[in-house]
C-alpha cells in the first residue's frame, strides 16, 4: 500500500523529529507523485533560448538530469551508482560535484564526459548542500554530523569549518567575498561564516522555518528556500531587509539557482517540478521536465572560457 507524501514537521532541536522529516525526503517512506503546478503557473514551452542548461538532482529517481535552454529535451547525466542525490556544485574547470546522499559520499564527474570519481572524505553522514570557492575548495553540508567540511583541491585533506551550534545544515552558498552561508535547518536560521576569519554570525531574518536551499546573486542579495513556510525569501544586501519572492503554489521548496540573467529557479520538491521566477518578481513558469520525483538540488555550470 502506497503512502501519501506529506510534510513532516521538525521540532526545533529534535533529532528524532528531524529523522522523521528527512525520511520523507530520503526515501525511507514511499514517495508518490503529487499534481504538477497549480492553475495559473504557465509552462515554459519552448524553453527560453537564452537560458543556460540547468542541472537538477532528481532525488526520487536516483539520477541527475540536464535541462537545456533550447533545442533539446532533458537528458540524464551519466553517473554510476548514485542513490538519493541532493546537492550539486560546479568548479571553474566545469567538473560537476554531486552529493550522493544515500551512499554518504560526494562524487565528481569530470568535465566533458570524463571519469566519475569519489571525493576523498572521512565519515560523512547524509551529505546535502555543496559549494565550491574560487580556489576549487569544496564545501559539504555534512548534515547528520551537524557540521560543514571542506576539501581543498590541492589534496591536503578534509577539515571541518569552524561553526557553532549547527543542527543538520542543509544548503550552502558563497558570496563574492568568499563568505559562506549555511542554512541551519532545525534551528530555523541561516548563518554566515566570514572568509576573513571574523567568525560566525546569524543572518537577520524573521519567521524562517526549516530553511533549505540558498543562492547569492552578484549584488550580494541572499535567497533562501523557507521550506516550512512554502516560500522563498530574499535578504537584501543593500539594507538587510527581508521580502518574500512572489511565487504561486510552492510545496516544500528545496534547491535554488540563479542564471545570471535575472532568473531565479526553485526546486519545488513535493510538486515534482522546477519553476522559474524573475528576481524582480513575477513571471512564474514551470520548466518542461516530465517525470521528476522530488527535485532537490539545482546548479548552472560556469560559463565556458572563450579562447583566441
Amino acid at each position: 500500500m502506497t503512502e501519501a507524501r506529506t510534510r513532516k514537521s521538525v521540532p526545533a532541536g529534535g533529532r528524532a523529529g528531524w529523522a522523521r522529516r528527512l525520511a520523507a525526503v530520503t526515501g525511507v517512506v514511499v514517495l508518490c507523485a503529487l499534481p504538477t503546478g497549480p492553475a495559473g503557473a504557465a509552462q515554459e514551452n519552448p524553453p527560453s533560448p537564452d537560458r543556460p542548461p540547468l542541472f537538477v538532482s532528481d532525488y526520487g529517481n536516483n539520477r541527475v538530469v540536464r535541462l537545456p535552454g533550447a533545442g533539446e529535451g532533458p537528458a540524464t547525466v551519466p553517473l554510476d551508482g548514485v542513490v538519493r542525490p541532493t546537492g550539486l556544485a560546479w568548479d571553474a574547470a566545469r567538473d560537476l560535484f554531486v552529493s550522493d546522499t544515500g551512499n554518504n559520499r560526494v562524487v565528481k564527474l569530470e568535465a566533458r564526459g570524463g571519469a566519475q570519481t569519489t571525493v576523498p572524505t572521512v565519515g560523512l553522514s547524509r551529505p546535502l548542500g555543496l559549494a565550491v570557492d574560487t580556489r576549487g575548495t569544496l564545501y559539504i553540508a555534512d548534515s547528520f554530523n551537524d557540521r560543514v567540511v571542506k576539501v581543498p583541491s590541492d589534496g591536503t585533506g578534509q577539515t571541518t569549518v569552524p561553526t557553532t551550534g549547527l543542527l543538520h545544515p542543509w544548503g550552502l552558498a558563497l558570496d563574492a567575498r568568499g563568505d559562506l552561508y549555511v542554512s541551519d535547518f532545525v534551528n530555523d536560521r541561516v548563518v554566515r561564516i566570514a572568509a576573513d576569519g571574523g567568525g560566525q554570525t546569524t543572518v537577520p531574518t524573521s519567521g524562517l522555518s526549516q530553511p533549505t536551499g540558498l543562492a547569492v546573486n552578484a549584488g550580494g542579495d541572499l535567497y533562501i528556500s523557507d521550506s516550512g513556510n512554502n516560500r522563498v525569501v530574499k535578504v537584501s544586501a543593500r539594507d538587510g531587509g527581508q521580502s518574500t519572492v512572489p511565487t504561486t503554489g510552492l510545496n516544500d521548496p528545496l534547491g535554488l539557482a540563479l542564471d545570471g540573467r535575472g532568473g531565479l529557479y526553485v526546486a519545488d520538491g513535493f510538486n515534482d517540478r522546477v519553476v522559474r521566477v524573475a528576481e524582480t518578481g513575477g513571471g512564474q513558469v514551470t520548466l518542461p521536465a516530465p517525470g521528476l520525483d522530488t527535485p532537490t538540488g539545482l546548479a548552472f555550470p560556469p560559463a565556458e572560457k572563450q579562447h583566441g
